[in-house]
């Protein structure tokens, strides 16, 4: 490398992207190549496909298939590298980073894109009593403790702690706890009649509750009813306006009083932001989230972004939802907006025109042949719907492996009508799992808890 070649690299602004969801990884992709030094920082090592989660917990998929490593992704792109370790907080004056490793990493441009996580409506308690579904290890915690429910309530002798074993009450009525409560449903009527004869099909029960009046709000009210009709056909119980007040390891209370003998209360209902702690006043919005103005940045902060699930952008609908597709909309924006700053030295007042959201459309699948979606002014079921939802999904999974796998493990569902990662482990991971007994420790278990 010349000298002129360094100088060229030390004077090339620095930009730091906070998460690798799918804002963050559209923004960095979007500035490969680009006269500019890149760090993408995560606390995990790779991209997640979150969508796909409910398939991982429910024993269609492997973890590998819907995760992909970030080094691998930008192998060959020189001007970006990634950083994997926790972001603790952000100095907008001094323009510096912090981390878990008490690094201070300096920017010229931030990208604040550090995603979601549960929300429980602060009732607390429910993180530590329900079973959640936003990471790979709650979905492999909630793969477990299901296919460990089943094994304990095979050779139980106790009726009334069999039927808490095999009930199962599914929180919130968006697109995650839909197709949860569909594709367990699915598993339960195929692995019951195969691997569990001891058991009944008709023992098993599955309810998913909704605080609001219908299923899936984000669509026209018409799918959601669709949805529901769907759901019960696989003999889920829906229970609309309703709320669930408290659960512990063995009932679950709802607002209308009933009580559910139950092992198992998954949570899908809400969520909030995830925002490194600033060193100014910053206004959120009535979620939590960071206000933006229509070019995305923070007011007050310079060259500071904020994306996805930490930012309130709004449109003549409202705010723009949590979803994937805004997400990668906003990245690849930002990353525009950058670059247009860089290449005109930061000397053009308006830069880009401002942001404008292009709906795409929502999906959800439930379960075989059946989803419902909208794209624009038409909305769709059935059979064609499910089978539109299968090449959108297929098409944004990052890696043509990745793609390949979960193209081949749908088909082997599809024909054979079998979950083939019906595997418990590791063992840690759930408090069920220790009641079957045996060596089941795991060397890696205070790592991965």
């Amino acid at each position: 490398m010349t000298r002129s070649t360094v100088k060229d690299a030390m004077d090339r602004p620095k930009i730091v992207i906070v998460g690798a969801g799918f804002g963050g990884l559209a923004a960095a992709r979007k500035l490969v190549g680009e006269p500019v030094d890149v760090l993408l920082i995560d606390n995990r090592n790779y991209h997640l496909f979150t969508p796909l989660l409910y398939q991982v917990a429910t024993a269609l998929l492997n973890p590998s298939d819907i995760a992909y490593p970030l080094r691998a992704r930008f192998r060959r792109a020189r001007n970006v590298r990634f950083h994997q370790t926790q972001v603790k907080g952000v100095e907008f004056g001094d323009r510096v980073v912090r981390t878990s490793a008490r690094e201070r990493i300096p920017f010229d441009y931030l990208i604040l894109a550090s995603g979601g996580a549960g929300d429980y409506f602060g009732n607390e308690e429910l993180r530590a009593t329900t079973l959640g579904l936003k990471t790979l290890e709650d979905a492999l915690r909630l793969r477990n403790h299901v296919l460990a429910a089943l094994e304990l309530a095979s050779r139980e002798s106790d009726d009334e702690e069999r039927r808490r074993l095999l009930t199962f009450v599914v929180v919130g009525g968006g697109p995650t706890g839909v197709e949860y409560a569909g594709a367990l449903s699915e598993l339960l009527r195929l692995v019951l009649g195969r691997d569990y004869p001891e058991l009944r099909p008709g023992s098993v029960r599955v309810l998913l509750v909704e605080g609001r009046d219908r299923l899936l709000e984000a669509l026209p009210e018409h799918l959601g009813r669709y949805a529901e009709r769907t759901l019960q056909r696989l003999g889920v119980e829906v229970r609309r306006n309703v709320l669930l007040e408290d659960a512990t390891n063995a009932a679950a209370r709802l607002s209308d009083g009933d009580e559910i003998a139950t092992r198992t209360v998954v949570w899908t209902a809400g969520v909030r932001p995830q925002v490194p702690a600033v060193d100014r006043d910053v206004v959120r919005s009535r979620s939590r989230r960071l206000v933006v103005n229509d070019r995305l940045r923070i007011p007050g902060a310079h060259g500071v972004f904020a994306i996805g699930d930490v930012a309130s952008i709004r449109n003549r609908d409202g705010e723009i939802p949590m979803l994937s597709a805004p997400a990668m909309q906003a990245g690849r924006y930002v990353a525009r907006a950058i670059l247009h700053d860089v290449k005109v030295g930061g000397k053009a007042r308006g830069g880009v025109t401002r942001f404008r959201y292009v709906n795409k459309g929502v999906m959800a699948t439930i379960g075989r042949h059946a989803a419902v979606g909208r794209i624009g002014r038409f909305t769709f079921t059935g059979f064609f719907g499910w089978f539109m939802w299968l090449v959108v999904h297929l098409y944004y999974i990052v890696g043509f492996r990745n793609r390949f796998a979960v193209f081949a493990l749908w088909g082997w569902n599809y024909f054979r009508r079998d979950r083939p990662i019906r595997i418990i482990a590791p063992a840690h991971l759930d408090p069920l799992i220790g009641r079957l007994g045996g060596d089941t420790a795991d060397p890696f278990s205070d790592q991965l808890r």
